[in-house]
């Protein structure tokens, strides 16, 4: 609980939260693993949402339509390379499939959405989830500095990390430490992103049919991130309040940043022994390499086509 309330204080950073998080469950467990995993996800959501009344409607559709592109190219990439390295390193089908859509979409919700739709067994679940996991928090701390490293300036650096970072929660960790516009910009970028679960998981679940139509996954419903549209209704308040409500608008999205800081930690409070454990040297090779090319390519494409 200390650590929790130094979360939201302004000496905490999303590197710091996520680390103490995850300190304090190498070293003595999460007692509230269930309890904690339910809450960061909601309080991420929520804090999402929270984001968009501090962004007009206006940028919220420039940032979206500027980096549409980069997404699909990243998204099409990452599906085709992921495949093709499971079935070269000879890693179990239904751990590949699930940490290629952990890679190409939305890291844990993307595996959590297709994961039922292709019958997936828990365990396959377990070590998709535990190494899309640990690369995020290795994501959170690298890209900043080598963004920086480089060169990037705000807009570069949003594209990049809504394209090569997997789960929403280090997207924005990542860039609220990189500028503000990288924030605004990363966090549009990266809900578009996490759109094409949708699409994804019905195109998997519809392909599980064809082969079993009376396998697991034939009863699968899809999960439709409706979090994203609250996330539109509170840019478009943002642009239709009168300006003497603005004030009590950012104060909601300042609120939002703080409480990501709380998410984080609590997302951090998940890299528990038993979440290590659960991560297989093929599976994380696999995710590592896919991980590397999704980074590289995108860090290229930024340098060659998104103006600084």
């Amino acid at each position: 609980m200390a650590l929790a309330i130094f979360a939201l204080t302004p000496w905490a950073s999303p590197a710091l939260a996520l680390a103490l998080g995850a300190a304090f469950a190498l070293v003595f467990g999460n007692p509230f693993a269930g309890q904690t995993g339910h809450i960061s996800r909601v309080l991420l959501q929520t804090c999402v949402v929270g984001l968009g009344f501090g962004m007009p409607l206006a940028a919220v559709l420039r940032a979206g339509t500027s980096g549409i592109g980069y997404t699909v190219a990243g998204i099409a990439t990452a599906l085709m390379l992921g495949l093709l390295l499971g079935r070269w390193l000879r890693v179990e089908r239904e751990i590949s499939v699930l940490i290629t859509a952990g890679t190409s979409i939305c890291g844990g919700s993307a595996i959590a959405a297709v994961g039922p739709a292709i019958g997936a067994r828990a365990e396959s679940m377990s070590v998709s989830l535990a190494t899309v996991f640990v690369l995020n928090a290795v994501a959170l701390y690298l890209f900043p500095p080598i963004g920086r490293m480089v060169g990037l300036s705000d807009p570069q650096f949003a594209v990049w990390a809504a394209v090569a970072i997997h789960d929403t929660s280090s997207v924005v960790g990542a860039a609220s430490m990189y500028g503000a516009q990288a924030l605004e910009s990363a966090t549009v970028l990266k809900l578009a992103r996490a759109l094409w679960i949708v699409p994804l998981t019905f195109a998997a679940a519809t392909y599980v049919r064809h082969r079993d139509p009376q396998g697991a996954a034939s009863g699968v419903r899809v999960k439709i991130p409706w979090f994203i549209g609250f996330f539109v209704l509170a840019a478009l308040a943002r642009t239709l309040v009168p300006s003497a409500g603005v004030p009590l608008l950012d104060g909601i999205a300042r609120l939002a940043r703080v409480g990501l800081m709380l998410a984080l930690f609590l997302i951090g409070a998940g890299l528990t022994p038993a979440t290590l454990r659960a991560v297989g040297l093929r599976p994380l090779t696999q995710g590592v390499l896919l991980w590397l090319a999704v980074a590289g390519l995108g860090l290229w494409a930024v340098w060659q086509w998104v103006p600084a």
